[in-house]
């Protein structure tokens, strides 16, 4: 049996879509961040650090995006959604899965909380100016990388496609939208094409526009 413990449009998306697209049976939980669900007592036996998304597998427990996302892909492989093992597809795999959650990631937070970034209250708007201006030269690179695609890995559909396009949404109320640089765009449209992935967006974020 399967659980994800999501909220609409978190990071518990990528999983969610990449669930649809293995096609296996699983349960949705509905954790309202909004309302502070996440540090109920009920949630915190289940995951003591409070965050979403969370996936228990069997008596598996699994939380943090990237790790969700790995044993998804090793645990059906009949689904494809990753290259074989011991390729260097594989391989480069890895290090895009690594990059989006280590590197860009980690990025959005002081964008999204910049007072958790400073004790000076007249810094806040400097933190999320700054975080901005970091994004944007990493989603730059990334659009290179990516050049006429149609994906990360070239011709080949993998999780890290999903993972990217969450990341482009949550750009979507800066300055400078992720979905500005013209391969990341043609690329979030190439992913939201897939039946799958549109159905999980529809019904996490109810109507479009959803990057």
């Amino acid at each position: 049996m399967i659980t994800l413990y999501y909220h609409p449009g978190n990071a518990s998306l990528t999983p969610h879509i990449l669930l649809n697209e293995i096609g296996r049976p699983f349960e949705l939980s509905k954790i309202d961040c909004d309302a502070g669900e996440q540090r109920s007592e009920a949630f915190l036996r289940i995951n003591p650090h409070g965050r979403v998304p969370t996936l228990v597998h069997d008596d598996l427990v699994l939380y943090e995006t990237a790790a969700i996302v790995l044993h998804l892909v090793e645990r059906f492989p009949e689904a494809e959604l990753a290259p074989p093992p011991s390729t260097d597809a594989r391989s480069l795999f890895y290090r895009w899965i690594a990059h989006l959650s280590c590197t860009v990631q980690p990025e959005m937070r002081p964008f999204f909380y910049p007072g958790q970034h400073t004790n000076d209250p007249a810094r806040i708007a400097d933190v999320k100016q700054t975080a901005e201006a970091r994004l944007r030269a990493m989603f730059e690179v990334v659009d290179q990388q990516l050049g006429d695609g149609p994906f990360l890995l070239g011709d080949r559909y993998s999780a890290a496609d999903p993972y990217l396009t969450m990341l482009v949404r949550w750009t979507r109320n800066m300055a400078r939208p992720a979905r500005t640089l013209p391969n990341l765009a043609a690329h979030a449209e190439r992913v939201l094409a897939r039946p799958k992935v549109r159905l999980t967006f529809e019904h996490e974020l109810k109507t479009p526009p959803y990057i």
